[in-house]
C-alpha cells in the first residue's frame, strides 16, 4: 500500500494553522506541524491526530529566520514517511507598526515570519514537491493589495508573499503554487486577549457584504481545494473574505 500524502504546515500548532492541519488529516494526509515556540500546542495537536490515526503526525521546530533550521525541518519531514506532497506557508506575525516609531526589529520580525521563512521553506521543499507533482499554498492577506492603516510593514511583507506566490508558480513547475487571502476570520490577539474592541469588530463586520466574519474552516477548506481539487490552477490568490475587499 502506498504511503499517504504528506503535508507540512508552518505555524500549524494554533489558530488557523491547527484547523488546516486537522482538515488535511481528515482527508488522509500525514501531517508535519511546524512551530517556533508553541511546543506544547504542537505536541497536543499531534497527540490528537495520532489518536485518530497512528503514526500520522509529527511536530518539528524552526525559527523562520534560520535558513539551516528550515532546511533541517524539510529534510526530517521528507524522511519521516519518504515523501512530501504539500507545503502550507501559514506562519505569520501581525501587529501595528505606526510609521513614527516602527523599528528595525519589527521590520525583521514581520519580513522574516511572512516572507523569508516562506521562501526558504519553499526552496528546501521544492525538490521533494517536484518529485511528487505537489503544491505550495501561501496564506497571504487581503491587505496585501489594499493596505491596513498603521500596519505598513505587515502589508508590505504580505505583498511580497503575494508576488512570491506568482514568481514561484513560474519557477517551480510541475509544482503548483497558489495563495489564500483571508479577510476577517479570527480576530487578532495579543497574549491571548483581543486587540480590537467590540465596536471595532462591529465596524469591520458591517463593511462585509455577507454581513459576518468568517471562520478558520473557510480558510482550511480553500487550502484543501487548492491542494486536492485544483490540478490546473497555479499562480492564483483566492480571497476568502465574504466580499470585504470589494469595498475596502
Amino acid at each position: 500500500m502506498n504511503n499517504p500524502p504528506v503535508a507540512l504546515i508552518t505555524g500549524g500548532a494554533q489558530r488557523i494553522g491547527a484547523v488546516i492541519c486537522k482538515a488535511l488529516h481528515a482527508q488522509g494526509f500525514n501531517i508535519v506541524v511546524h512551530y517556533k515556540s508553541s511546543k506544547q500546542q504542537a505536541t497536543d495537536l499531534c497527540n490528537e491526530l495520532n489518536t485518530g490515526r497512528r503514526n500520522s503526525a509529527i511536530s518539528l521546530a524552526a525559527s523562520l529566520d534560520n535558513h539551516n533550521a528550515i532546511k533541517n525541518v524539510i529534510e526530517q519531514a521528507a524522511l519521516q514517511w519518504g515523501r512530501l506532497d504539500a507545503l502550507v506557508n501559514n506562519a505569520s506575525s501581525f501587529y501595528p507598526t505606526p510609521i513614527a516609531n516602527a523599528s528595525e526589529q519589527q521590520w525583521d520580525d514581520l519580513f522574516n515570519s511572512n516572507v523569508k521563512g516562506a521562501f526558504f521553506f519553499s526552496q528546501a521543499a521544492a525538490p521533494y514537491l517536484q518529485k511528487n507533482k505537489g503544491c505550495i499554498v501561501n496564506i497571504v492577506d487581503i491587505h496585501a493589495q489594499k493596505p491596513l492603516k498603521e500596519h505598513s510593514l505587515y502589508c508590505m511583507a504580505k505583498a511580497a508573499l503575494a508576488m512570491m506566490t506568482q514568481t514561484l508558480a513560474k519557477d517551480l513547475p510541475p509544482v503548483r503554487v497558489n495563495g489564500v487571502a483571508p479577510g476577517a476570520i479570527l480576530w487578532p490577539e495579543q497574549q491571548g486577549a483581543s486587540v480590537l474592541s467590540d465596536k471595532e469588530k462591529q465596524q469591520i463586520t458591517q463593511k462585509i457584504p455577507l454581513g459576518r466574519s468568517g471562520c478558520p474552516e473557510d480558510i482550511a477548506n480553500t487550502v484543501l481545494f487548492l491542494i486536492k481539487d485544483a490540478p490546473y490552477i497555479t499562480g492564483q490568490i483566492i480571497s476568502v473574505d465574504g466580499g470585504r475587499s470589494l469595498g475596502m
